[in-house]
């Protein structure tokens, strides 16, 4: 599996209200379409996917919210496309598939989540490596 194609089709960041002093940060990945894309691309027997999705950041209670939607191609190898929609039918999808999409999703959307966040003062949703100086050790 390999991304081929990868965009944002609505990016939104809005603050509700003055901070508060306690914030609760949750993040949510929805995939809400799943399809076959027909094309003459691929020279290989490999199939291309499409996932519509959502990443959403929220700042509770009411503080603040991130939402992005967007579409994502996935290449993968004919036999597997065919599991991967006969599962979504069902309403599920495999592991190993779902695994590689949302690693996919939240890759690229918290970049773009952490960027956005910053332009608008807000706490980062995810923590940043940051330098401490070491201690110095007892002789």
């Amino acid at each position: 599996m390999r991304v081929v194609g990868f965009n944002f089709d609505k990016i939104s960041i809005e603050r509700l209200k003055d901070r508060t002093e306690k914030l609760n940060i949750k993040t949510n990945i929805d995939v809400s379409e799943l399809k076959s894309l027909e094309s003459d691309i691929l020279k290989t027997k490999e199939s291309l996917l499409q996932a519509k999705f959502s990443y959403s950041v929220n700042y509770e209670p009411d503080y603040a919210k991130v939402d992005l939607r967007g579409t994502a191609i996935i290449s993968i190898e004919e036999k597997q496309a065919k599991e991967v929609t006969k599962e979504w039918k069902k309403g599920q999808m495999p592991l190993d598939f779902r695994t590689f999409l949302f690693n996919v999703i939240m890759r690229k959307a918290s970049l773009r989540s952490l960027q956005l966040e910053d332009e608008l003062n807000l706490p980062l949703h995810l923590p940043m490596p940051t330098f401490r100086p070491q201690k110095e050790k007892e002789k």
